[in-house]
């Protein structure tokens, strides 16, 4: 455990980090401008991802494995269109990942036989750039440098394309893996839109399949999925993609240590949601890799508890279960203490389980184990002390661009894998629920914990609790109390 950070240094520090890496571009990522000056103070939105070579690789990667099933072909990835709400727009991950772009209605169209790839964005918009600042256009020379794409069209030649490619071209791949943005994951995605196509009173199909039938009733392709070689390429991680795991593990673990300090009986449970918010996104974190999971007495035995509404209360358990999004990769940390630090006989019973089963665990991962492996290791030492009846989950999962990422959970192990151990015990005769939860990476000779940066031993837990808080400072006079601030206060 390092040295503890004194009250509102790591948050100066957060504030620091995040303004020196706020306008960096990704260091393969080309130069931003062209002699085309851009849209004042927007220059880091001239940024392409983890960096042109990084996309350009996804994309190479995606084609070899294409044209071993259809030497000719097209493949088709459709971006997200602009949003109907007033969120900052977030792209799709499908699109992002073959393309680094961040902007609104564009396209990806790739010739398997010619090895053509053509970007299609929308027309220039001045107005729409007036209003929401820097837009990537189909004019914009910078576009080319900037994500390795040597051709880029307007949207509006799309269609007229694939007429024209469709002769020779019987043959068009797409990505049916639902669309996703931040905060999302498939196996929420996929179940909502099913029920929305059952529903007898909506019957709206998923987009995917919308695209699928307009590309056989307008064009007369062959429409075939390639989401299971996506899936396949995102289980095994790249080191750019390993990086932004560890940035978002780092910054959740930073985070969660900071809502361990300020958990104080008579706050509630989204005062400590707000606290990591906080640090996530001044460490640069794009938002929540999913809604906080924050569960105090009861609540902690509720797996996705949601609410977060109730007081934190002296005596009984609290449960969090949070972390960031940083470039589009998600982290899973969850941690359990008492809310007044000390654990009753029935607390530390539970816990040390938890603990002794995640361990084990852990230990278990190298290359050649599968998942199953670990899981098997994890529910061992709960059978062991009798208390495997009080697991109601599995114990891991894949993380990556979502939160249950994509991927065959049997396949083995390999370098590069990245998932959760995550063995939980909730015991409604006592009301204490536990879970502790950290994201590993598989390496050649064993596993690295990257979300280690918050402890999970009983007794530092005790201290952390027992240091200073953000929310002490702010409840003490040096902000605002809680109860006095007021949203209909003139700004300063």
């Amino acid at each position: 455990m390092p040295a503890p950070v004194p009250i509102y240094a790591l948050a100066l520090a957060a504030l620091a980090t995040s303004a020196a890496h706020a306008h960096t571009p990704a260091a393969d990522s080309g130069p931003t401008s062209s002699g085309e000056s851009p849209v004042a103070g927007q220059e880091h939105v001239r940024r392409c991802g983890l960096g042109a070579k990084f996309h350009a690789g996804r994309r190479a990667a995606l084609v070899a494995e294409l044209r071993k099933e259809t030497p000719n072909g097209l493949v088709l990835v459709r971006g997200l269109p602009s949003q109907r709400d007033y969120e900052r727009f977030q792209q799709d991950k499908t699109f992002w990942y073959l393309t680094g772009v961040e902007s609104p209605n564009a396209v990806l169209l790739m010739d398997l036989a010619s090895g053509d790839e053509i970007l299609f964005l929308p027309k220039p918009n001045a107005m729409k750039e007036r209003w929401e600042g820097e837009q990537w256009d189909s004019e914009d020379e910078w576009i080319r440098a900037t994500t390795g794409f040597r051709e880029v069209r307007p949207g509006s030649e799309l269609v007229g394309l694939l007429k024209e490619r469709a002769a020779a071209a019987k043959v068009v791949w797409i990505s049916k893996e639902p669309w996703i943005t931040l905060a999302g994951c498939y196996d929420l995605a996929v179940p909502y839109d099913r029920a929305i196509e059952r529903d007898p009173l909506d019957g709206r199909t998923s987009r995917e399949n919308a695209l699928q039938d307009k590309l056989e009733d307008t064009f007369a392709f062959e429409v075939r999925d390639c989401a299971p070689v996506l899936a396949e390429m995102r289980r095994v991680k790249t080191p750019e993609e390993l990086a932004a795991l560890r940035r978002a593990s780092e910054t959740g673990a930073r985070a969660m240590s900071e809502a361990i300090r300020s958990t104080r009986a008579g706050l509630t449970e989204r005062h400590l949601e707000a606290v990591m918010s906080f640090v996530h996104r001044a460490e640069g974190a794009a938002g929540p890799g999913y809604h906080g999971i924050v569960g105090c007495g009861p609540n902690a035995l509720i797996l996705h508890y949601s609410q977060v509404g109730r007081d934190l209360r002296a005596g009984e358990m609290l449960l969090l279960d949070y972390a960031p999004e940083f470039d589009h990769y998600v982290s899973d940390i969850t941690r359990s203490w008492p809310v007044d630090g000390v654990f009753t006989p029935r607390m530390a019973e539970i816990y040390d389980a938890v603990l002794a089963s995640q361990l084990a665990g852990i230990a278990e991962v190298r290359p050649g184990r599968t998942m199953a492996d670990v899981e098997k290791a994890c529910r061992r030492v709960l059978s062991e002390r009798g208390m495997l009846k009080l697991l109601p989950h599995g114990t891991c999962h894949y993380v990556g661009m979502e939160v249950h990422d994509v991927g065959e959970n049997a396949k083995p192990l390999v370098p590069g894998v990245v998932f959760t151990v995550e063995p939980g015990l909730y015991d409604p005769a006592s009301g204490i629920g536990v879970r502790i939860e950290d994201v590993v990476v598989v390496t050649e000779t064993g596993c690295e914990v990257i979300s280690a940066g918050v402890t999970k031993d009983r007794a530092e837990l005790t201290r952390l609790i027992a240091e200073e808080g953000i929310l002490d400072r702010w409840t003490s006079g040096e902000a605002p109390a809680l109860e006095t601030v007021s949203t209909t206060t003139t700004p300063r």
